[in-house]
């Protein structure tokens, strides 16, 4: 298994059938750079121009439709020491009649600053009561995945089911996702760094920094699922990414569905009574045109399910 590390002198704005910038094989690891939404690097210099620039696409060896790539997050550090973060919520986060006040209070203020120090960010904002208060960092991907289905080139700025601007705190360090492949080689692309985002991403942004992620790539033949997927520790999760929030949700809970019933021997009504009972929903980006919804079922509820099922099985 190779390890490459890899310098963008490029980047994309659509996640879609684009040059691929590595070929890489199944097991191997890549270490790159990310700007942050605005195209700004590591010396926050303009990079490029702004709109989720994308590093890559990434080609892995013997991926074809109908498989699932595999990306397992190992590391995701901050590269510069100022992060940004939107000035006041979105406006369709909040009832209509809050929003002249939000964007009486904003004026031309279109961001405001953070520095980050180690594991801790500072606001930045001398205008503001907050100003000097921390917060803990929990950096994560904003925007990544796989390039789109029937040859399409779909804005960073949305998302779907090849990935996207999902916006997902849970996409940190330590988080495996899964992808379905639509294109030869998966093509996967990456960048939208956080140091720090709360859920929903309902500011218009999180904590925006530029990046260096350390990921590896693997590959499910002949695995074929319908929406992302993932997994850390405590739970494995589905992803459902779409307009309005109830059709996001449903196809979060869908995949979950047909996961547990395809991997984990469970019936329609055995899974159904698992999920009515013990999953738990965590909302993604409900500011950019498509919402996502995530789907999570705790691992230990799961091996409990699992063993029962093993055990009458037996029996």
């Amino acid at each position: 298994m190779a390890i490459h590390r890899f310098t963008p002198t490029h980047y994309f704005n659509t996640l879609g059938s684009h040059p691929a910038v590595l070929k890489v094989r199944p097991g191997d690891t890549i270490i790159t750079t990310c700007v942050d939404a605005r195209g700004l690097d590591a010396n926050d210099h303009q990079a490029t121009p702004p709109g989720n620039p994308m590093t890559g696409p990434f080609w892995l060896e013997g991926a074809e439709p109908g498989d699932t790539l595999v990306v397992k997050i190992e590391r995701l550090t901050p590269t510069r020491k100022r992060g940004w973060s939107g000035a006041v919520l979105a406006s369709n986060v909040v009832d209509p009649w809050d929003v002249p006040q939000l964007l009486r209070a904003k004026g031309d203020l279109r961001h405001v600053n953070w520095q980050l120090d180690g594991d801790r960010a500072r606001l930045d904002h001398p205008d503001s009561p907050l100003h000097g208060f921390e917060v803990q960092l929990e950096p994560m991907l904003g925007c990544f995945g796989v390039a789109a289905e029937d040859g399409q080139a779909i804005s960073t700025a949305t998302s779907g089911n090849h990935g996207g601007n999902m916006d997902y705190r849970g996409f940190g360090e330590g988080c495996t996702v899964y992808f379905p492949v639509f294109a030869e080689g998966g093509l996967f692309f990456l960048g939208d760094g956080h140091a720090l985002q709360g859920d929903g991403e309902i500011a218009g942004t999180g904590i925006e920094v530029s990046t260096e992620v350390q990921f590896t790539l693997e590959l499910l033949e002949g695995k074929r699922i319908g929406w992302p997927r993932g997994e850390n520790a405590d739970y494995i999760f589905t992803v459902g990414n779409a307009r309005p929030l109830d059709q996001c949700v449903q196809h979060a809970t869908s995949e979950m569905l047909r996961w547990l019933m395809s991997d984990y021997g469970l019936d329609a009504v055995a899974a159904s009574q698992l999920m009515g009972q013990g999953v738990r929903y965590d909302l993604g980006n409900v500011f950019d045109p498509a919402y996502t919804m995530v789907c999570k079922m705790p691992k230990r509820l799961l091996e409990r399910a699992v063993e029962s099922l093993k055990g009458k099985a037996g029996g």
